[in-house]
């Protein structure tokens, strides 16, 4: 089992290095608190994993991702109009703010579940446990993947801490946008007329609601005030990035 353990560990850390899914774990960190990022993708790794090693071990087979990678696609893109809308609370209400904690936990955590399926990583897992102790792969591999997307999440903590919060909800957008191109790309590569219709019919129907609502949020919204382009000091930009989420 460690042998098993240490094996999927240095595979899965190496393989994780400068994947989609490191940069998705950064464009996280930059938005949203470094905790409620790692820990689910904790959950959400040990989750795609454990089926990566039952799949591999109990039955010795793989799992199509074409699907897989155009749900997650669409999941990002969902996910980038969410960060272009922002989330407006108040000081006070505690209530709301925990509301929206358990929304990103729940957000992070799908959206990486349904990218790593199919993902070189998880076909790695799949590999390794067909000839390897099934439990020391799980663990070796969950535990490879989370500390290279640590590492991720470290800089984009780090980057967070220096950026007014306007500009990292524009940045974040435009990253998750090109995950979702990203995703949906290798999704549709080797996909049927049918799916590249009905994909592409879902993306502008998305784009469209998106594009309304947005709208409607800022005709509704009350003016900024004078010099509210102005970056905030550390300290005040921490604090507000910590109301949002």
């Amino acid at each position: 089992m460690i042998a098993a353990l240490l094996l999927s560990f240095g595979v899965i850390f190496v393989a994780e290095l400068g994947d989609k899914s490191q940069l998705m774990a950064m464009t996280y960190a930059l938005r949203y608190r470094w905790w409620i990022v790692l820990l689910a993708i904790t959950f959400a790794t040990a989750a795609v994993h454990a089926v990566s090693v039952f799949f591999g071990h109990f039955l010795g087979v793989s799992i199509p991702s074409d699907v897989m990678s155009i749900l997650a696609g669409l999941a990002m893109l969902v996910f980038g109009l969410w960060t272009l809308r922002g989330d407006h609370l108040d000081d006070d209400e505690s209530t709301k703010a925990d509301r929206v904690g358990k929304s990103v936990l729940f957000a992070v955590m799908s959206s990486f579940f349904l990218a790593e399926l199919g993902d070189k990583t998880m076909l790695a897992t799949i590999t390794l446990s067909t000839n390897n102790d099934w439990l020391g792969v799980w663990i070796g591999s969950t535990i490879g993947m989370v500390a290279a997307d640590a590492l991720a999440i470290a800089i984009g903590a780090l980057l967070g801490k220096h950026l007014p919060e306007r500009t990292i909800a524009r940045a974040a957008a435009v990253l998750f946008f090109g995950f979702a191109a990203w995703l949906l790309w290798e999704g549709l590569s080797d996909a049927g007329t049918v799916t590249v219709i009905a994909t592409l019919s879902a993306v502008v129907v998305l784009l469209g609601i998106g594009a309304i609502y947005l709208r409607h949020l800022r005709r509704s919204a009350p003016a900024d005030p004078p010099g509210s382009d102005v970056v905030a000091p550390d300290n005040q930009n921490e604090v507000s990035r910590t109301n949002v989420r």
